[in-house]
């Protein structure tokens, strides 16, 4: 990947799937000329952090569905993504269960009722944490680029919010800003 520069849209992440369309990060890799597959990690019902029961707008100490997947092109890691779900939305659906989804979670989330309007993003760069520098294979001064998304539905709800940490080499973000 270090070797071309690859622009990432976050608009067909942030989009249910329509019937038979294949998974935005298979679409994006393969545009790229690879292969972009997933491995589930975990899939568990904990109590966040702080910041992350306020930025869902959750009581201290209300529980959340974690997901955490790493993202693979053509096997090799290159993402790490933990997403975090409400219980009160996640629960009882596929998005508390450990499997993929299909669609994706967005496209779940929209078949519940909840179909993400509003997008915030956070960008940054930092170290790699020592989990990072294992899974991602990175060396212990490595730097990771990070991202920070919060979903909300059309009454501000937040739905969902994903924490990715990705190897930065040729990366760039493309920021586009309408959800159908």
């Amino acid at each position: 990947m270090s070797d071309l520069e690859w622009i990432s849209v976050s608009t067909p992440y942030v989009t249910p799937r329509r019937p038979g369309e294949a998974e935005a990060w298979g679409m994006e890799a393969a545009q790229y000329g690879g292969v972009g597959t997933q491995r589930l990690l975990d899939v568990s019902e904990i109590i966040p952090a702080a910041e992350l029961a306020e930025a869902l707008h959750l009581e201290a100490g209300e529980p959340v569905i974690q997901r955490r997947r790493m993202m693979l092109l053509d096997g090799h890691p290159v993402e790490l993504t933990t997403s975090f779900y409400p219980t009160t939305i996640a629960r009882g659906t596929g998005l508390a269960e450990f499997r993929k989804i299909r669609g994706g979670a967005v496209t779940l989330l929209a078949e519940l009722g909840y179909r993400p309007r509003r997008v915030s993003e956070d960008v940054y760069t930092r170290r790699a944490t020592e989990v990072e520098r294992s899974l991602l294979q990175l060396r212990e001064d490595d730097w990771v680029l990070g991202l920070t998304r919060v979903l909300s539905a059309d009454d501000g709800l937040p739905v969902e919010l994903s924490v990715m940490s990705m190897i930065p080499g040729g990366r760039r973000l493309r920021y586009e800003s309408s959800i159908a």
